[in-house]
């Protein structure tokens, strides 16, 4: 564990209140100090949901370690079961509460409480949150799953399958099952649970009535599905959906399961027509990097080079536990793989690649805003935007829409802003003029300075200094040897060529021995590769 700034899983008790808040009748009770207990902003805020997380803390603090802090925790406990009356309770300690030992698992085991309590032992300096999701999934799935059922014969009724895997603060979870529940019926398959988003303890004990299983986010269900298999022999679907073609193949897989016509499916992607169009060869061959949680970092980058053209120039995770998927990955695209949680790392990369697409979390997105990169988020962790209250999957036909927009648009818009680039000297499109989309009259952006306020014996009018900030365009840019007037005029090459510009540059500084580059440097640069 270390102190940053940013991070892209919290601890895994974190995890395991994502799969307590995805779950109804479910309970979690957290011996937690005061510091840990921020469940309500991630699900809240983040997410946006309507109600509270199912989350009660013991709260201990500091005063309290020098009494028992054991016995507070059976209070929070004995208290949420009689407010809330849970169909399951998850027990657990935060990372903190941890370190004093109190062993809350053992605990509620000997409490004689009237419903099933399944005892998390989740190692908080060892493990991270997808892992805790993971592992608490598998718990209750082992826990509360009726080992004695078995599905019906076949004769008389449709396949049935179990969709596992989204959770609560999942990155589009909801829409992808709404996406995917829409596939099977027109298959001619019916989902038996799609949990843990949505499900009951009482759907989880009839996990065993379903003909296969579907792992849709491998990090959260991969360890539950292969309990199931070993448990009631049900195969699993593991390929993800995500773009056109990896749809297909899963149609494919769901289709020789189920012993049901392939055919069926409605193809209704337009990223196959948007391919082979005229419009796709302005951005053939654009260079993409590509970061994010492994499921949906490889499948971007299958869909990037297969069905976009685009050159996977980086691919990398930051959960370990799938690091050899991402190396077998990366054989693919010739490329070195990357697999890190330190964001910084991340950085160096995008900027040593000097890419034209980053595909990323939130944290990649700041990155690529930072260095004037377009950017796309297709990975949790994401912030509140990224949880659109319209429908927006990335699985399913439906998905391959989202991404072709959300993938192409920064793309295409930045021809846009290239040429307000272009005429930024005209009266009309001046940083001094304000944004075009705030209508006539509008202020620029302005930092105001207010004066003090006259106090009763002053009776001259208030005034307000307002100067124009400085646009970021003449900002240079001293971490990578550019003077202010080259960098300017480099953001005048077209966004589409500008990195190609960029590295051509350094190159022949490099070459010729030069340590900062001048505007002459980019000329000479611009002749010399021109020959």
């Amino acid at each position: 564990m270390q102190l940053t700034v940013w991070t892209y899983e919290g601890p895994p008790h974190v995890g395991a209140m994502r799969i307590a808040t995805a779950m109804e009748g479910v309970h979690y009770v957290l011996h937690a100090p005061q510091g840990d207990t921020y469940a309500d902003l991630l699900f809240t805020m983040i997410e946006r949901r309507g109600k509270r997380p199912p989350v009660t803390y013991t709260t201990f603090q500091a005063r309290d370690l020098g009494k028992d802090t054991a016995e507070l925790f059976q209070t929070a406990t004995r208290e949420a079961y009689a407010r809330f009356k849970p169909q399951a309770m998850l027990v657990g300690a935060s990372c903190t509460a941890e370190l004093i030992q109190d062993d809350p698992a053992g605990m509620a085991q000997t409490m004689g409480l009237p419903c099933p309590v399944v005892a998390l032992e989740l190692p908080s300096y060892q493990r991270k949150e997808n892992w805790g999701a993971a592992e608490t999934f598998y718990q209750l799935v082992r826990t509360l799953a009726d080992k004695d059922i078995r599905p019906t014969p076949r004769e008389g009724r449709r396949p049935r399958a179990n969709l596992l895997g989204p959770t609560a603060l999942g990155f589009r979870h909801r829409d992808d099952v709404i996406e995917i529940t829409r596939l099977l019926t027109t298959l001619g398959v019916e989902v038996n649970v799609a949990a843990p988003l949505g499900a009951t303890p009482a759907d989880l004990a009839r996990l065993g009535t379903a003909d296969f299983n579907i792992c849709l986010y491998p990090e959260i269900a991969d360890t539950a599905c292969r309990w199931l298999e070993k448990t009631f022999g049900q195969k699993t679907v593991r390929t993800v959906p995500i773009g056109h073609a990896a749809t297909r193949d899963f149609i494919a897989e769901v289709a020789a399961l189920a012993g049901v016509d392939a055919s069926a499916a409605l193809d209704t992607s337009n990223l196959p027509w948007w391919s082979r169009s005229v419009d796709s060869t302005y951005l053939t061959g654009k260079r993409v990097f590509i970061f994010g949680d492994a499921t949906h970092a490889i499948a971007a980058a299958r869909v990037a080079r297969d069905e976009l053209g685009f050159e996977v120039v980086g691919l990398g995770c930051y959960n370990r536990e799938f690091a050899r998927d991402i190396r077998d990955a990366a054989k693919l695209y010739g490329v070195e793989p990357l697999i890190t949680d330190d964001y910084l790392a991340v950085e160096e990369a995008i900027q040593a690649l000097q890419p034209e697409l980053v595909l990323g979390t939130q944290m990649e997105r700041h990155i690529a805003k930072r260095l004037r990169i377009p950017c796309a988020v297709i990975s949790a962790p994401v912030h509140v935007q990224d949880f659109p209250a319209r429908y927006s999957p990335q699985m399913g036909f439906e998905g391959a829409n989202v991404l072709f927009d959300t993938w192409v648009h920064p793309l295409v818009m930045g021809l846009e802003e290239h040429l307000l680039t272009m005429f930024r000297d005209d009266f009309e499109f001046s940083d001094a003029s304000g944004a075009s989309h705030l209508g006539h009259g509008s202020a620029p952006a302005v930092q105001r300075h207010a004066q003090p306020e006259p106090t009763p014996h002053n009776d001259a009018p208030l005034k307000v200094e307002v100067a124009v900030s400085e646009p970021i365009h003449d900002l240079p840019v001293a971490a990578t040897g550019w003077s202010s007037e080259a960098e300017k005029e480099l953001l005048k090459i077209p966004f589409f060529v500008r990195g190609k510009a960029r590295r051509n540059t350094e190159r022949y500084a490099s070459e010729q021995g030069i340590a900062a580059i001048t505007l002459d440097t980019l000329y000479d640069a611009k002749a010399h590769y021109a020959r």
